[in-house]
């Protein structure tokens, strides 16, 4: 896959286009990427158009001062999909994505056909304390240190080393080394903060759907979680459900924070059958 870049507002933003048919926007987490979804852009643009971008500050794509918030993330997206002429998606969002989905679907819900939240932010007040630790003051020389070249690049070799014992990471390791390894110059660790603090304090995530939820979605909604997520935890998913009855919710047996890599060919077995079911 060649990844493609459009300036938006004077930054650019990098993103994946490929396929055609129905369209299906992929919105990764804090600290993801547009390669988070590369093996569903695989399986699926032989009959689908997957988009697939890097948010601003995260990836290839500008990591300029200023609003990292829901609505600016959003807005992005918007302004993405008017770039490339597509009218109506839908939406799947992993964690930090799936608050943006939400947001998306709230401030322009007639270009969204269908929603799917993967582990989404923004459904209770849970998450990880790695996370709130980032609203905390002083945070940003903490990680300027334990992001720095000296400490990554010991902390790999102690991975390597842990690996010829016979240790195998899980996909949610690999995806935060990814994420975390990202953040050595200070452009991306400003964007990461800025991102963090809009949605999280030190109590936890500071803002919620549920108000924006009622009593029912107009459009066919799933919920995908894993079992084991030790980010944002699966009773998350369990109050949705409670709440919307309606909603599809699929729970991914061990997986973690990203059920979409720990198991990717169920994961993209599950989606096409949503997408059909509800065509």
């Amino acid at each position: 896959m060649t990844s493609q870049t459009v300036v938006l507002h004077r930054h650019e933003l990098s993103y994946i286009d490929s396929g055609s048919g129905p369209v299906v926007l992929f919105i990764h987490g804090i600290l993801g990427s547009q390669q988070q979804w590369s093996h569903l852009v695989d399986a699926m643009d032989d009959d689908h158009r997957v988009i697939a971008p890097d948010l601003f500050g995260h990836g290839e794509s500008a990591k300029p001062l200023g609003d990292y918030s829901l609505s600016a993330h959003a807005a992005a997206m918007r302004d993405l999909l008017d770039h490339l002429g597509v009218d109506r998606v839908t939406l799947v969002g992993h964690s930090l994505g799936g608050g943006i989905a939400m947001q998306f679907f709230y401030l322009f819900p007639e270009r969204v056909e269908r929603l799917v939240l993967v582990s989404s932010g923004g459904l209770g007040r849970e998450v990880n304390l790695i996370l709130r630790s980032a609203t905390l003051p002083g945070a940003a020389q903490v990680l300027s240190v334990v992001a720095s070249a000296p400490v990554l690049s010991r902390v790999e070799a102690l991975g390597r080393g842990a690996s010829k014992l016979g240790w195998k990471p899980g996909a949610d390791v690999n995806a935060i080394w990814q994420g975390f390894s990202s953040l050595g110059d200070r452009e991306s660790r400003v964007a990461f903060l800025a991102t963090t603090r809009a949605v999280i304090d030190i109590g936890g995530q500071s803002i919620s759907a549920h108000d924006h939820l009622g009593d029912a979605l107009p459009i066919p909604a799933m919920i995908v979680w894993g079992t084991k997520d030790r980010m944002i935890p699966v009773e998350h998913a369990r109050s949705v459900e409670r709440e919307l009855p309606d909603c599809r919710v699929e729970l991914f047996e061990g997986a973690g924070h990203f059920p979409h890599l720990d198991d990717p060919e169920r994961f993209a077995r599950v989606l096409r059958e949503f997408i059909a079911t509800d065509a």
